[in-house]
C-alpha cells in the first residue's frame, strides 16, 4: 500500500468506527460499501492483524483496533494542524523575508518595505545590501533587487520599472578637467568603476539610432559599493537618475552634456 493509501486507510477505518458501521463510513465518505470493506481489508492485511470484529448487525473493534484507533486519531489531527497551519501562513504571512538589494536602492525601497511590514506585521525584513548579484540559495534569500543584468537564468525574474543611469560629475572635477562633448571623451576622464559591476571597464550606452555603444573607461579609483554621494565628489561617475542621488544632493553633482541612457538591466 502506498503512502498516501495508508493515510486514505487510516482515514476510512476512523470513519468506520466513528460511524458505527461500514454503511455510514460509505455516506460520510462518498464511497461504496464494498469499496469501504476493501480499504479496510487492504489494511488489516498490510498490518497482519485483525483490526475490527464483525457480524450482521454490529462491529467491535479488536485490542489492535484500539490501539490503531487511537494512533490514526492522533495522526490525522497532526496532518490537519499541519495543514491548517500552511494555509495559515499563505493567507496571512510570517517569519522573516531575507532581502539583497543593490546599493542605490535602499532608501527608494525603504517605503514599500515599511508599507509592507505594516500591512503584515507578523512579517520582519532583514535586508542586506551588496554590489555584486548574490546566490539565494546558497547564501538564503528570499528575493534580490538588482538594476544590472542577472545571469543566472534558472531564477525567476519580473521587471519592476525602468531604470536609467547617467554620466556625473562634480563641479569642482569639471572645473579642473573640462566639460566632456563626445561620449568617447569618457576614456580620458578619471572615472570611479565598481568592482562589482558585470560590465567591467566599459560602460555600454544607448545610442540615438538605438544600437549599443560601449565605452572604455579608464579609472585609478574603484569600489565594490558606491552608497554616499559624498565619496565621489572629486570623480566622474555614473549614477542612476531619478533615485535617491537626485533627491537628497541635487546641488552637489552635474549631469553631463550627452544626457544618453546607460545601457543597464531594468530588474
Amino acid at each position: 500500500m502506498k503512502r498516501y493509501d495508508r493515510v486514505f486507510g487510516m482515514t476510512t477505518f476512523v470513519k468506520v468506527v466513528d460511524s458505527g458501521g461500514f454503511a455510514g463510513a460509505a455516506r460520510a465518505l462518498n464511497m461504496s460499501p464494498s469499496a469501504v470493506t476493501l480499504h479496510v481489508q487492504a489494511t488489516e492485511d498490510r498490518l497482519g492483524v485483525r483490526l475490527l470484529n464483525r457480524t450482521t448487525r454490529r462491529i467491535s473493534m479488536t485490542e489492535a483496533g484500539q490501539a490503531y484507533y487511537d494512533s490514526c486519531v492522533r495522526i490525522l489531527a497532526g496532518i490537519d494542524d499541519a495543514e491548517q497551519a500552511a494555509q495559515e501562513l499563505q493567507s496571512k504571512p510570517r517569519g522573516t523575508l531575507r532581502l539583497n538589494a543593490a546599493p542605490t536602492m535602499p532608501l527608494e525601497i525603504a517605503e514599500a518595505i515599511a508599507q509592507f511590514t505594516t500591512q503584515y506585521p507578523e512579517v520582519s525584513v532583514d535586508v542586506t545590501v551588496t554590489g555584486r548579484m548574490v546566490d539565494l540559495v546558497e547564501e538564503g534569500f528570499d528575493l534580490a533587487l538588482r538594476v544590472t543584468p542577472v545571469p543566472d537564468s534558472t531564477l525567476i525574474i519580473r521587471r519592476l520599472m525602468p531604470f536609467r543611469f547617467v554620466v556625473c560629475a562634480a563641479p569642482d572635477y569639471l572645473a579642473r578637467h573640462g566639460t566632456s562633448t563626445q561620449l568617447a571623451d569618457l576614456a580620458d576622464h578619471n572615472c570611479m568603476i565598481y568592482s562589482d559591476s558585470p560590465f567591467g571597464r566599459e560602460r555600454r550606452f544607448l545610442a540615438p539610432d538605438g544600437s549599443d555603444l560601449a565605452v572604455p573607461l579608464s579609472a585609478r579609483p574603484t569600489a565594490a559599493t558606491c552608497c554616499e554621494p559624498r565619496c565621489c565628489s572629486a570623480k566622474a561617475c555614473f549614477r542612476p537618475q531619478g533615485f535617491w542621488w537626485a533627491k537628497s544632493r541635487r546641488g552637489s553633482s552635474r549631469s553631463g552634456p550627452h544626457r544618453v541612457p546607460h545601457r543597464g538591466a531594468h530588474r
